[in-house]
């Protein structure tokens, strides 16, 4: 080799392959060969390394082995290598602003447009203030492009008639409410601006917007339309072992028994079990004490925690100015004409990278496709406008725990607490929704704000600060908002180091990053006249949102489509359960359970009938007792295993004209003897063909039609 560099004046490097950081994790390296290459380790031969070599060493040992200029060959590479992820210059898109303006003019144009249509007789003072304050800070840090993209998505949607609604911290922007982006008024919560962006955090904001989920693909191919795949990408959440999969793999790789693997990745607790499992393994035929299974839990333990595979985020998309390759490692999903970036949250946050979260949400389908039935046959409910507010029925029927398939409060323990919160306005279903938490549960929030609700409980506040920001909830910290204005008001935190505050607690049991703020927190209420037994307990209950506590924007979000389904279901069952089933899956409940909920509230639900159903369900007018009723006709979508496209055939060939029998429905609708067993066993030929039975029977002697004796 040496002469051959010689010869045609080329250095030699020292680049030895390294592979592991010390010779003892090489089984470690071995496993995950195997894994890699999906065969158990004893089937690949010299796929495997051959020693444990291929690991660092000290400068002593490479001295050793390769001549000082190879290693000095090295090190000049090594010093050429001066990239740094600072380096990287991220721009928003911004052919979105008119040329001849800037994005701060076109900004505050849109937003002023926003203000007429909010607040048509007049901004109130306060809100002024508050808007002018966030479009000097938008100006300031450069957002502009930011919520101009934004905006741009939403107004897409609402041209096509998509409902969206922008949720989490963004509700708490009036520049966000008036771009139409949220629907949450500063008059109706208390918002937090720092909450949404801070000069101190010095990270771009992070808008969640939620799309109806059958039609959110729509938004996804705009987006793509717009800016291309090669200026639009998805960004990518990094799966890690946990214990089922670390067992499963490491299992596999080893060539352990399938049946052992399997019964130990479905035993959640068996770590704890160590008798359970070593009788079990000794079942298999091998011993507990054989090296294979003590190295068989020495690799699980040490795979813990290890990246797994990239998979692809839920909505969050990376959108640039320039080609998205020049920031960031690219590689296709699996879905076809998709391209997803190789990093997750925490490196886009980091790098301060552009992010919109196009979500899907069920409810907005349904509540649209409600909204469409109703508009049929009463014309002044078409829109969520329409919807009357703080309707008294919709309460009412809410206290009552009648809330199966109303948005967030259809849970079991959502259920059980509807009549003991007794919500009666639009901020008690902000509170409901957030009080069934395990945060506000695990700091003790809950039975003390039901006592002060019902007046078993005196309500007091230490402090006036206090109660401007305890006061909506009873003295009681129910929203995360509430923990960051206190750490504000009662301790003197800057709204940076609240913010920091909220993120300790977002991050509390994964880290105790929370507790730094223990004593700041504490000293700062003491320095402000509060008693240490008063101080202690708030930041118990700041704890306590550690455990998953709800922000007000986000709640506030929730209930605006909480009080809405609840609306529809009180109001107009008929649309709101049929609405449902169409928008399957979504919720907490099946087909099934929806249904026989649908008959307890007095709708008549008729059967699947090849001669009424549409492919979805759909609302039919019955007369019964002399009066018009609304009835729910299921449709051919609810038959196990037949297609769309043959349910859109029998729909579509029907037309004006019923079928007269099995054989002509199978002749115009072009079904299979499969299709009719499906439509037979489902009972849905029982108008042309009798029972279920019987109906089997026709289907099975129906023979498919032949091209020569058409």
């Amino acid at each position: 080799m040496q002469k051959l560099a010689r010869s045609y004046q080329i250095p030699i490097v020292a680049c030895p392959q390294i592979q592991m950081h010390h010779r003892s994790v090489q089984p470690l390296l071995d496993v995950l060969t195997g894994i890699r290459l999906n065969q158990p380790i004893q089937q690949l031969g010299n796929q495997l390394s051959v020693n444990a070599e291929r690991c660092l060493k000290s400068l002593r040992i490479l001295n050793k082995r390769y001549p000082i200029e190879f290693l000095q060959q090295s090190q000049q590479i090594a010093d050429c290598c001066e990239f740094n992820l600072d380096e990287l210059k991220y721009q928003y898109p911004q052919e979105l602003v008119p040329e001849g303006k800037t994005p701060i003019q076109y900004l505050r144009e849109l937003t002023e447009e926003g203000v007429n249509i909010r607040w048509p007789e007049g901004v109130p003072d306060k809100i002024r203030v508050t808007l002018e304050r966030e479009l000097e800070l938008i100006e300031e840090l450069h957002y502009e492009y930011y919520f101009l993209t934004v905006q741009d998505l939403v107004r897409f949607a609402r041209s096509r008639d998509i409902l969206c609604q922008g949720r989490g911290s963004a509700a708490n922007s009036v520049v966000c409410y008036c771009l139409q982006v949220t629907e949450i008024s500063p008059e109706m919560i208390n918002m937090l601006f720092e909450r949404f962006i801070s000069k101190e955090r010095d990270e771009p904001p992070d808008i969640d917007i939620d799309f109806e989920h059958q039609r959110r693909e729509e938004v996804i191919q705009y987006i793509y339309n717009k800016y291309s795949r090669k200026r639009a990408a998805l960004a990518a959440t990094v799966i890690t072992y946990r214990s089922r999969s670390a067992i499963r793999d490491v299992g596999k790789a080893l060539g352990m028994d399938p049946l052992l693997i399997d019964e130990l990745a479905k035993s959640l607790a068996w770590w704890d079990r160590s008798k359970e499992l070593q009788q079990r393994i000794a079942e298999t035929g091998m011993q507990p004490q054989q090296r294979i299974i003590q190295l068989f839990f020495d690799l699980v333990h040490q795979i813990l925690g290890f990246p797994r595979h990239l998979s692809q985020h839920v909505g969050g998309f990376i959108i640039t100015q320039g080609q998205i390759s020049d920031l960031v490692p690219l590689e296709n999903a699996a879905m076809p004409d998709r391209t997803v970036i190789q990093w997750d949250k925490e490196d886009i946050e980091s790098m301060g990278l552009l992010k919109v979260d196009v979500l899907a949400l069920g409810m907005l389908s349904a509540i649209r496709r409600a909204l469409q039935m109703i508009s049929v046959y009463e014309p002044g409910i078409s829109e969520l406008a329409d919807i009357p507010k703080e309707d008294p029925a919709t309460y009412d029927m809410l206290c009552r725990g009648d809330s199966i398939g109303v948005f967030q409060v259809e849970s079991r323990a959502q259920m059980s607490m509807l009549p003991r919160l007794k919500p009666r306005k639009f901020y008690d279903l902000v509170i409901e929704i957030a009080i069934v938490r395990p945060g506000p549960i695990q700091g003790d929030m809950v039975h003390p704000f039901l006592r002060r609700r019902d007046g078993l409980e005196e309500v007091s506040y230490p402090s006036e600060a206090i109660r401007e920001v305890l006061e909506p909830t009873m003295g009681v910290p129910i929203f995360q908002e509430q923990a960051i204005r206190m750490a504000m008001v009662a301790a003197g935190f800057s709204g940076g180091e609240a913010d920091q505050l909220r993120r300790a607690m977002a991050s509390w049991g994964k880290n105790g990053n929370l507790m730094k703020f223990e004593s700041k927190l504490i000293d700062g209420m003491l320095e402000r006249g509060y008693t240490q037994e008063y101080a202690n307990r708030i930041f118990e209950q700041i704890k306590g949102f550690g455990g998953y506590g709800f922000p007000e924007a986000h709640s506030a979000s929730f209930a605006l489509l909480c009080y809405i389904s609840s609306w529809l279901k009180c109001h107009h069952p008929a649309a709101f359960y049929c609405a449902l089933l169409n928008s399957l899956p979504m919720g907490f409940y099946s087909a099934s359970q929806l249904v026989q909920d649908a008959q307890r509230h007095n709708i008549l639900v008729l059967p699947v009938d090849v001669q009424q159903s549409n492919w979805e369900n759909s609302l039919e007018v019955r007369i019964e007792s002399k009066q018009r009723q609304r009835a729910l006709r299921l449709g051919l979508c609810r038959i196990k295993g037949l297609s769309e496209s043959c349910g859109i055939r029998i729909e579509q060939a029907r037309g004006n004209r019923s079928y007269s029998s099995t054989v002509e429905l199978a002749g115009r609708a072009k079904l299979s003897k499969a299709d009719l067993q499906r439509l037979a066993s489902a009972d849905a030929l029982n108008a042309i063909a009798g029972h279920r039975y019987q109906a089997g029977w026709q289907a099975a002697g129906v023979e498919p039609e032949r091209p020569l004796l058409k």
